[in-house]
């Protein structure tokens, strides 16, 4: 396991590689810019991305080198016929930020999602939602497991610490799988990789087009954290890992940024490339659009190598039911 920042980084660029030979293949519905189709490609599945955002579509299509849909995608949408389904419908109607308008919001995007799945039937569906789903609309997150039920499949599902693989980064998922039975989730690993050991000297570099607080921010920031008894400051702590990566909290310029605190007492905003390594994202991997969208990708984006750890339980599962 990675000790070190150049240790680390090796092991994220020699993972996350899109192999020649895929002998799988996966639709991924409401992509966004791909993070959770790299993983799965990275392990061995190759993709078919859809998704109605267009600077995620060229970032997919840019770095996967597969086909993305450029379309929203309702319960009418057409699809190939596949072995597996993954995705991640739209979470902002059951955000903790948002109104939890849920099931009657037009964003929620389980009904096209299961519509799918009853129409392909693949062998094998994961979907990855907001981790207070099952809580905090309880009701609604039953009649979405009866349904998938209905459909033939035994559907499990767990909350994941997203850090306890291999993701700098303290991020929490819920994540449903359909199987027809043998399934495994992944198992957690010990080390949890700190902010220092993904970013390395990136953290004390001033990038050329770097986004330094005002005075005005930080006077601000310090009555927002003494308003909130923040016994911790919100900046970024290199020696464990990062807070949860948002599009808020990435694309905005507010209170909770991510930042970095220099040593001469300066603070910046992280990078597009900061970011997106918190994310587990690989170096090669280039993002499209302007930079609010860039980090409006990232913050949306399932951490691929957590994809990777679930792609390879779903190929594990499908050599045995083959």
């Amino acid at each position: 396991m990675a000790r070190s920042y150049e240790d680390y980084i090796e092991y994220l660029n020699d993972t996350i590689q899109i192999p020649n030979e895929q002998p799988y293949l996966a639709i991924d519905l409401f992509a966004g810019c791909g993070g959770l189709s790299l993983g799965f490609e990275a392990a061995g599945i190759n993709t078919i991305g859809y998704e109605m955002v267009e600077d995620c579509c060229l970032s997919y299509r840019h770095n996967l080198h597969s086909e993305c849909h450029q379309e929203k995608i309702t319960t009418e949408t057409p699809f190939p016929q596949v072995d597996i389904i993954i995705g991640g419908p739209p979470c902002q109607p059951f955000s903790r930020r948002g109104k939890q308008t849920g099931k009657d919001d037009e964003r929620n995007g389980f009904p096209a999602f299961i519509e799918a799945v009853r129409r392909i039937h693949p062998q094998i569906w994961v979907c990855e939602n907001v981790k207070g789903l099952p809580e905090q609309n309880k009701e609604y997150f039953d009649s979405i497991m009866e349904q998938f039920r209905s459909l033939g499949y035994e559907v499990e599902y767990q909350v994941f610490q997203i850090v306890k693989y291999d993701v700098p980064q303290n991020r929490e998922r819920l994540v449903i799988v359909g199987h027809h039975g043998g399934f495994q989730f992944p198992l957690p690993r010990d080390y949890k990789i700190t902010a220092g050991e993904a970013l390395g000297a990136l953290a004390f570099e001033i990038p050329e087009n770097a986004a330094f607080l005002t005075p005005a921010m930080d006077e601000y920031i310090a009555k927002y954290e003494a308003a909130s008894k923040c016994k911790n400051p919100r900046d970024l702590h290199l020696d464990r890992p990062a807070r949860t990566l948002t599009c808020r909290n990435l694309a905005g310029a507010t209170s909770d940024m991510h930042r970095i605190k220099l040593p001469d007492g300066r603070r910046r905003r992280i990078t597009v490339r900061e970011a997106a390594r918190l994310q587990s994202f690989p170096d090669w991997f280039e993002f499209c659009g302007s930079e609010e969208s860039q980090y409006t990708q990232i913050g949306n984006a399932v951490p691929p190598l957590f994809a990777y750890a679930l792609a390879q339980q779903v190929i594990e599962y499908l050599k045995g039911v083959k």
